[in-house]
């Protein structure tokens, strides 16, 4: 062992290290995990984890699961991250425009940014009336499998792209990979992405791409369900796109000194 890292060790926190493979662990499995099984993992005993679960429930990072057993993450660690400069900026471009173009089209839309191998859903507004479907803040999913995902992959620049394509490649089939950047080839033709939803029948996914200089910030997305008072597709698709362009161009706005 050298001297830093004997340095490093002489700093070492078990406690909050293991609080943190906690976290982490729930993070990764995206599913509730029961105290044994979160111990299993880690191997590590019950009694080892015990104190540790409580803290971060005491704290409000981890809690009961509302449906069925086992702990699962809040959205605490999520609020925290939001209270950055960087995504309190986006947001704060967003949300207006958000509001306008779900005045426009009759629904709802939510504003999803890229999280390691998912995409995470940071805001989103209702579809004015009484009916509409909306995706929750903070929902999940791996970007090879969703529409934002789609985008958030699809425009960013071929640099940033390979560097994503090193870490998501592994993460499907070959098959399933081939299909993905078929999908993404598509979408930089036509600007946007159009697909039916991976999750909940009758909703069509459309989506484009809000830009920070070269680089994709999010991905702009409306769950459109068919009703009589519904836009067509092409005009919707027009307004998510407006809207996704000026919520651009406010982000690569110079700020004022």
């Amino acid at each position: 062992m050298n001297a830093r890292e004997t340095k490093q060790r002489s700093y070492s926190a078990p406690a909050l290290e293991k609080g943190l493979d906690i976290i982490e662990l729930l993070a990764a499995r995206g599913v509730p995990l029961t105290m044994s099984q979160i111990a299993g993992e880690l191997g590590r005993s019950i009694g080892e984890v015990f104190r540790m679960i409580e803290a971060l429930i005491r704290r409000g990072y981890i809690a009961p699961a509302e449906s069925g057993e086992g702990l699962e993450l809040t959205n605490k660690l999520f609020t925290l991250a939001l209270a950055r400069a960087p995504a309190r900026n986006l947001l704060e471009c967003a949300l207006p425009e958000m509001r306008k173009l779900a005045r426009t089209i009759g629904q709802s839309c939510h504003l999803a940014v890229a999280s390691d191998e998912q995409m995470v859903v940071i805001a989103r507004v209702e579809a004015p009336g009484n009916e509409g479907y909306s995706v929750r803040v903070g929902n999940r999913r791996p970007l090879v499998a969703s529409t934002s995902g789609l985008v958030l992959y699809a425009f960013q620049p071929p640099s940033v792209r390979t560097e994503w394509r090193k870490r998501l490649a592994s993460t499907v089939s070959s098959k399933a990979w081939k299909a993905f950047e078929e999908r993404a080839a598509a979408a930089r033709t036509a600007k946007h992405v159009r697909a039916n939803s991976d999750v909940t029948r009758h909703i069509v996914d459309l989506s484009a791409p809000v830009m920070s200089a070269d680089m994709v910030a999010a991905a702009l997305t409306c769950p459109y369900i068919e009703t009589p008072k519904a836009l067509p597709f092409k005009e919707t698709i027009v307004a998510i796109r407006r809207a996704a362009e000026e919520i651009s161009a406010q982000l690569t706005q110079p700020s004022a000194v």
